[in-house]
């Protein structure tokens, strides 16, 4: 059986960001979540215990990853190790949409800044 879902039949996860974070997929290998920043909003400065991995579905975002900051616009996937603090803000007037791949699945909580 083919298991199919779209993001709108996933619920918003309740996260400390308080902004659309909807879990796609989840399993012990890996983690998918689909995240909707509208224009203004910000993730806070967090550091994850796993690799992670951004694909920009849509829009125009700025990704902070350390002390490096560059802007990244759909089709871009962009690379960020364990441990490294980083963020995303949507400094544009269009909505950015982000897929965050976590490789392995997270043990432990992400850690606010």
């Amino acid at each position: 059986m083919i298991e199919m879902r779209t993001v709108s039949e996933v619920p918003d996860m309740q996260t400390a960001h308080n902004v659309s974070a909807r879990k796609l997929h989840d399993s012990e290998h890996a983690q998918i979540v689909h995240l909707a920043l509208r224009p203004g909003e910000a993730l806070k400065k967090h550091i994850t215990p796993v690799d992670v991995c951004f694909f920009v579905l849509e829009g125009r975002g700025v990704v902070e990853i350390g002390e490096d900051r560059a802007e990244a616009a759909a089709g871009t996937l962009i690379e960020s190790p364990q441990g490294i603090p980083h963020l995303w803000r949507n400094e544009s007037d269009q909505p950015l949409r982000v897929l965050v791949i976590k490789t392995p699945r997270p043990t432990a909580q992400t850690r606010i800044l």
